[in-house]
């Protein structure tokens, strides 16, 4: 795995993330549930958090990035259960970051 692909992977992620937060707060109903925003923002800080480790070569990067596709994975279901292109784009962003976080991971 390219460490470069990764890092532009949770970049895309966060930006993603956090534009469905206001996407949701517009939408309002099942969409601005507390829950719901609360694993969009949690995501949205883990894969900045994860891309950050990898930007400076961190050694500890290999734990963000399990714990970044571990929430992205869990984001991209909750996004998944609801009915709204920028959902279905969220999930899909989402486990695009996950499935490279995950071989990030391994990789050590």
């Amino acid at each position: 795995m390219d460490i470069t692909a990764c890092i532009e992977a949770c970049s895309a992620c966060h930006r993603v993330c956090l534009a469905a937060v206001g996407e949701c707060l517009k939408l309002g109903g099942e969409h601005a549930d507390a829950v719901h925003l609360r694993l969009l923002v949690d995501c949205a800080e883990i894969c900045e958090t994860s891309a950050n480790f990898m930007l400076r070569r961190s050694d500890h990067h290999a734990v963000t990035c399990a714990a970044c596709a571990e929430i992205c994975e869990r984001c991209a279901e909750s996004c998944a259960a609801l009915d709204s292109e920028a959902m279905r784009r969220c999930a899909e962003t989402c486990l695009t970051c996950a499935a490279s976080c995950r071989e990030m991971a391994v990789a050590g």
